[in-house]
């Protein structure tokens, strides 16, 4: 498409212009008003003619429809599988060893009662469980309200919840427990806790008996994004650090020999500095990082 560069200088009622072509030649021509305006209107049509010709293909974009829900079909013991929902990828963790994490909770009950979780286990309300978007099924997990400092031990038995700034559904029996029914939603703190060695009779209950680790001390690190793709780790890698000093990648290649590109931020020698680093990228707009013990 040609260029066309223009110079309006008006005297003495008449106007000067100037044309640059494809070859570069310059010509400067002496026309009246009318017929200045008369080429700018030639000129407009034959822009729109090679921009056409010339750009990129327009798309039509349809109607929007909300995309298919695929969630794993794993069971306990089996190694995670990645999964899909409302067009984001999401990628389980092969172990929660070390996992600390802050948010949104809430609760789900009667109306999944009976149904089948994730990990095809039929869903008990009674029960203490919990979805999680990415901790293996099986991991236990202290769920601590941090309103009231209420705490309850759960086991992860499905995937969710998938609404924006939430990190974990708790079963009824559970947020009950804590204080979570009445409100619906509070801020809990999550610490994924070791193997079940055995259960211990709390009441009229058996609660599961687990190793736990003092989580509050040691080195932490926080997890911003995992991909598949190191070109997109590593434009995320170059983003941060313009803001963050230390910025890592981090390759894990899984049993199925599938490739993921870790992206972690800082390093922090206790809970309390992790978790003011997690609010500062929640405010930068990373709303799904999470703390890794190291």
């Amino acid at each position: 498409m040609k260029k066309f560069t223009l110079l309006s200088n008006l005297l003495n009622s008449q106007l000067y212009f100037l044309v640059l072509s494809n070859k570069d030649t310059l010509y400067l021509k002496k026309k009246s008003v009318n017929d200045f305006v008369g080429f700018i209107f030639f000129l407009i049509i034959i822009i729109g003619i090679f921009g056409c010709a010339g750009g990129k293909k327009q798309i039509r974009v349809s109607s929007y429809k909300k995309p298919a829900i695929v969630l794993p079909k794993t069971v306990d013991g089996r190694v995670p599988k990645s999964y899909s929902v409302n067009g984001v990828t999401y990628y389980p963790l092969l172990s929660g060893e070390g996992f600390v994490q802050e948010g949104m909770a809430s609760w789900y009950g009667k109306d999944f009662h009976g149904k089948k979780t994730s990990n095809r286990e039929t869903y008990n309300m009674y029960d203490k469980t919990a979805a999680h978007k990415t901790l293996p099924f099986g991991t236990y997990v202290s769920v601590e309200n941090l309103s009231n400092q209420r705490e309850v031990i759960v086991r992860i038995n499905d995937r969710g919840p998938f609404v924006k700034g939430r990190i974990v559904d708790l079963s009824y029996g559970a947020g009950r427990q804590i204080g979570l029914v009445g409100p619906g939603v509070a801020r809990v703190r999550l610490v994924a806790l070791s193997r079940k060695i055995g259960r211990i009779k709390s009441g009229n209950d058996y609660m599961p008996l687990v190793e736990a680790a003092d989580f509050r001390k040691g080195k932490f690190t926080i997890q911003v994004g995992a991909f598949e793709n190191k070109d997109n780790a590593q434009s995320l890698v170059e983003r941060l650090r313009v803001i963050f000093s230390h910025v890592t990648i981090t390759t894990y290649v899984s049993p199925q020999e599938k490739t993921l590109y870790r992206v972690r931020v800082s390093l922090s020698n206790d809970l309390t500095g992790a978790n003011k680093m997690v609010d500062k990228l929640k405010y930068l707009g990373f709303s799904e990082t999470f703390i890794v013990a190291l």
